[in-house]
């Protein structure tokens, strides 16, 4: 009994509150439907996938036990048989099974169903034992897998999944419950006790809102958050001898890239001399040395750098504002007509807000008139970005570490709910990445993905622009942190917080 006593007395010892911020409120808490940052950092901590990456970025199991491929087209899953759902249901292969159904199905509109493309059928041979068979053989035929599963028995009555009250109060599998949560305010997670891998050592999450980033610095400096990001400027020269005290910094590179995405529907931006004009004009040098102080490199495509689909053969356009003048005045531009274009994004990002003007102020040495429209995220994402309703947009996107062009640069993205709401096309494209899926060589996948890198650059359907670094201060109370190429977070259930 002492031994117990002495056990839970020392398990009390790591119940506290890590204290985190976010800028933005989810839309909808559902791995099926979350497509904004702040819904998928949210969802990430209340639902699992069947394999997820370690910190190497190696694929391993997650909900998933083992795994084989019988042949290349035929993956046996055996899952783990201690999950149960946050609610306290077993969870088993009947909930993979009705996740994929849903997907597939007309009932939801998701850009993820896109990664589910190449499988024929999935079978249950067993309560935790699955048959996936694929069309063909498949270059992610695990990642696949990594999407959140949700469960069978609270959804599959459900009348409306888009609109259901579930994507307010998830019920996952994850490390984390939602404990509480509404618009523009905090949000409570608290350890899920019954984690199949074990319960979290920090008890409870509070993501404080914070949409002002300065606010955030401000929470950061007074020591009320544990893990908060830095931008270069505060880094360099806004903390102090106390700041660095209080925090360990790390400085990794950042998995996403900015840029300028043009609407390709609008028959201004259909001019290829318009788009290059625009390429040409824009200094991502100056915009570097400007908004990051060295902390940042210079984007040349849509690939990470490092991995088998970046081209390292593609460099950045050098500045030429006498070749853009005649770009424009060949397409019809001139004084009298001069181009005109608005810029929107989101105006809870302070660095894509000084980025917009940076841009707006280099458009205009080569004539060209530029409006800002800043908006808050959400209404920016639903009035804006995803009913195309937009000249230009200034985003971010992520970069994966297995990249799959599909989503964004395939012309099957330009569908309701697809990521290609910029409109683009090529054919030479479409065929490039349809003949990388099945291609399971990497060397041969290597050339295929670094031609699709080539032929999008040329095409400027987006303007790259930059890749940030991500400086993220971290309590250093805090035990067991482990920066790695997957980020800080991966293994914060084994973090201890005195």
């Amino acid at each position: 009994m002492r031994l117990v006593a002495l056990f839970v007395f020392t398990l009390s010892l790591f119940a506290s509150t890590l204290h985190l911020s976010i800028s933005a409120s989810p839309s909808r808490i559902n791995p099926l439907l979350a497509t904004d940052s702040a819904s998928g950092e949210i969802t990430s901590w209340v639902f699992n996938g069947l394999f997820k990456y370690d910190k190497k970025g190696t694929i391993v199991p997650d909900l998933a036990k083992s795994y084989k491929f019988e042949d290349p087209t035929h993956l046996v899953i055996d899952l783990k048989e201690n999950v149960k759902w946050h609610d306290g249901a077993k969870f088993s292969a009947d909930d993979v099974i009705f996740t994929y159904n849903l997907i597939k199905s007309p009932q939801i509109f998701t850009p993820y169903a896109d990664e589910f493309r190449y499988v024929k059928s999935v079978k249950k041979i067993g309560p935790y034992k699955l048959l996936v068979t694929y069309k063909k053989p498949y270059y992610k035929a695990l990642q696949t897998w990594m999407v959140g599963i949700v469960p069978k028995h609270l959804l599959e009555h459900e009348a409306n999944i888009m609109t259901s009250s579930f994507n307010q109060h998830p019920i996952g599998t994850g490390p984390y419950k939602l404990a509480g949560f509404s618009p523009s305010s905090d949000i409570v997670l608290e350890a899920n006790e019954d984690y199949f891998e074990h319960p979290p050592h920090i008890k409870k999450i509070i993501y404080h809102f914070l949409p002002d980033p300065s606010t955030q610095f401000l929470m950061l400096k007074s020591h009320k958050l544990d893990v908060g990001g830095l931008s270069p400027l505060q880094y360099e020269r806004q903390i102090d001898k106390n700041f660095r005290s209080y925090y360990n910094i790390f400085e990794l590179p950042s998995h996403g890239y900015t840029y300028l995405g043009f609407n390709l529907t609008k028959k201004k931006f259909q001019n290829s001399r318009v788009r290059e004009a625009i390429d040409l004009a824009i200094d991502r040098k100056e915009l570097i040395d400007i908004l990051f102080f060295s902390h940042a490199r210079v984007c040349t495509g849509p690939f990470m750098p490092g991995t088998f689909a970046y081209n390292p053969r593609i460099r950045p356009p050098k500045p030429d504002l006498k070749k853009a003048k005649k770009l424009l005045k060949d397409a019809g531009y001139d004084k009298k007509h001069p181009l005109e274009f608005e810029i929107a994004t989101n105006s809870n990002n302070s660095i894509r807000m000084y980025a917009a003007q940076i841009i707006q102020y280099q458009l205009a040495k080569i004539g060209v008139k530029v409006k800002i429209k800043a908006m808050e995220w959400q209404a920016f994402l639903n009035t804006v970005v995803m009913p195309r309703q937009f000249d230009t947009v200034l985003l971010g996107w992520g970069l994966g570490l297995t990249p799959d062009a599909y989503s964004i640069w395939h012309s099957d993205g330009r569908k309701k709910g697809g990521f290609n709401f910029v409109g683009y096309s090529n054919p030479k494209v479409d065929r490039l990445i349809k003949e990388a899926e099945t291609t399971i060589d990497q060397k041969k996948l290597a050339k295929i993905y670094q031609k699709i890198f080539a032929l999008i650059v040329h095409d400027r359907p987006y303007i790259f622009l930059y890749i940030p670094s991500s400086i993220t201060a971290v309590n250093r109370s805090i035990q067991n942190v482990e920066p790695s190429i997957v980020g800080i977070m991966h293994n914060e259930i084994d973090w201890i917080k005195p």
